[in-house]
């Protein structure tokens, strides 16, 4: 019977494992050669889609850089190689990319697509540990992984080839995506949902507190005024306002500490003297992101939107940015 392992053995396991993996993606890099340029013009030139197939733990990780390709602007779905034996080859077309992950390069489910590829004249792109492989051979452009280790004790588990197979297809999305100059709002458009998606579509418009929720006070009003405006509305600031309803001003907390230091009554301090005028507005249509970014810059907790009139048409502060998870 073989003796338990103990916390500590559990933890130099861990590191050596770690430490294998590690040192499988450092290899990658000298790996990187004409096959890699190659396969990024196959990609970049595609009038399809980009097919991702694998068989095993191959194929799990073809499923991830399916997706990762896909929310990174490329086009892309997995297809597994025994169902597109069995009907699912009709998914693919002679204007797509096939890349094809093994790590011996000869799993008899994917090699035994190579043929029907040929015919259709799709472009194929392997991920292979072996140079001389059937699947390496046949590949338009191949990537080698080199991992001559797993990190499986046995040397059986796909471990190291695997963790080198998943950063290759990083590798491969990343270049594509500065190539295409894809964008934080490109993004957004693949990840609508969750806080992801909310940090980079919404809007000021979304989220501003608008017509009667707006505090606002008119020029000339007293300091008494400003402060119950600024207490009904909650916001922690007020708008000063003239008779047109344009923006003079903003009266916030860090002008009433200002204000307290006179020696004046709150009925006889005009609001225009205490108010801090030429303050930072916003437009309803920026993104709220790019709001909490000002406010930051700032060091501002809230703001008045305005309009091209330079009237109120909104207002909002670190709270509403944060109950709307831009924060």
């Amino acid at each position: 019977m073989n003796k338990p392992m103990t916390q500590s053995d559990f933890t130099l396991s861990a590191k050596r494992t770690i430490g294998l993996e590690a040192e499988a993606v450092s290899d990658l890099i000298p790996h990187l050669d004409d096959n890699f340029n190659t396969a990024c013009e196959l990609i970049l030139n595609c009038q399809g889609r980009v097919i991702v197939t694998g068989m095993g733990k191959s194929g799990h990780i073809g499923c991830k850089i399916a997706a990762t390709l896909a929310s990174t602007g490329t086009p892309s779905f997995f297809v597994h190689p025994g169902e597109a034996s069995h009907g699912d080859l009709g998914m693919i077309t002679g204007k797509d990319v096939v890349i094809a992950l093994s790590n011996s390069g000869e799993t008899a489910e994917v090699v035994t697509l190579i043929p029907l590829l040929k015919r259709m004249k799709t472009p194929l792109i392997s991920i292979t540990a072996n140079r001389n492989s059937t699947l390496s051979e046949s590949g338009d452009a191949n990537l080698h992984i080199g991992v001559e280790k797993e990190a499986c004790p046995l040397g059986l588990a796909p471990t190291s080839s695997t963790t080198a197979q998943l950063v290759l297809g990083d590798a491969l999305a990343i270049a594509l995506l500065e190539e295409r100059g894809f964008s934080s709002d490109d993004f957004a458009f693949s990840h609508p949902g969750g806080s992801l998606g909310r940090r980079l579509l919404l809007k000021v418009n979304d989220i501003m507190h608008t017509g009667e929720d707006i505090p606002a006070v008119l020029s000339g009003s007293s300091l008494r005024e400003a402060l119950l405006e600024v207490t009904q509305k909650r916001l922690g600031m007020t708008a000063v306002t003239n008779n047109e309803n344009q923006l003079l001003g903003i009266f916030t907390d860090g002008d009433l500490r200002r204000a307290l230091d006179q020696d004046a009554s709150p009925n006889e301090i005009k609001i225009d003297q205490v108010m801090t005028p030429d303050c930072t507005t916003v437009s309803r249509d920026i993104l709220a992101a790019e709001c909490l970014q000002i406010m930051e810059d700032k060091k501002i907790n809230a703001l008045i939107v305005t309009d091209e009139k330079n009237q109120p048409v909104g207002a909002l502060n670190m709270h509403d940015l944060l109950k709307a998870g831009v924060i």
